[in-house]
């Protein structure tokens, strides 16, 4: 059976939206769920020692998962994963990934598995050229802040969430995951 880790951003955790129903997309595809919460309260964001504080973090909950290489599902903070992604060749759903970040962006530029991209045009941590660059697998939404809300309705933003839950699973169709169920 296929694992998915799910890696929170920094202001809520693993069960918000965006990420609970993109975890759900791989737990329907028979994967088993491992959802991550933060030990600590992490370093600045900002700054490059919040990759090695999020590998540090991260790396307990991969190590026993096995040989098959599990998904990665993470938000915002949760990207700076892509470095533990890149050293082990995991495929990963990176949401509102932080591509302003350098070292971000170099870890995503390394990478050997697939990874889909899902970022909002208001979103200043987001660079739509980069995320294109990086890979064919982007959703970007015009006018989506961090949180994946755009102006209007609040119903337009929950219709911004289907288009991400649309996008995993056609992301994970596309990379044929979890493949053949042993």
């Amino acid at each position: 059976m296929p694992d998915a880790v799910v890696i929170p951003g920094r202001m809520f955790g693993p069960a918000a939206p965006l990420l609970m129903y993109a975890g759900d997309v791989a737990e329907r595809r028979g994967a088993t769920l491992h959802r991550h919460y933060w030990s600590a309260e992490p370093p600045d964001p900002s700054q490059p020692p919040v990759e090695q504080w999020v590998r540090d973090d991260v790396t307990p909950l991969l190590d026993p998962l096995g040989d098959r290489p599990p998904l990665l599902v993470a938000k915002s903070l949760g990207t700076n994963a892509a470095s533990l992604a890149a050293d082990r060749s995991l495929p990963a759903v990176w949401l509102t990934p932080v591509l302003t970040m350098p070292w971000v962006a170099a870890a995503l530029g390394r990478a050997t598995a697939p990874f889909l991209l899902v970022g909002g045009t208001a979103d200043k941590l987001w660079d739509g050229d980069l995320a294109r660059r990086l890979t064919p697998h982007v959703l970007e939404v015009e006018g989506a802040d961090h949180g994946m809300y755009v102006p209007g309705p609040l119903t337009d933003s929950i219709a911004v969430l289907s288009r991400v839950v649309v996008a995993v699973d056609d992301f994970l169709t596309a990379i044929d995951w979890p493949g053949s169920h042993p």
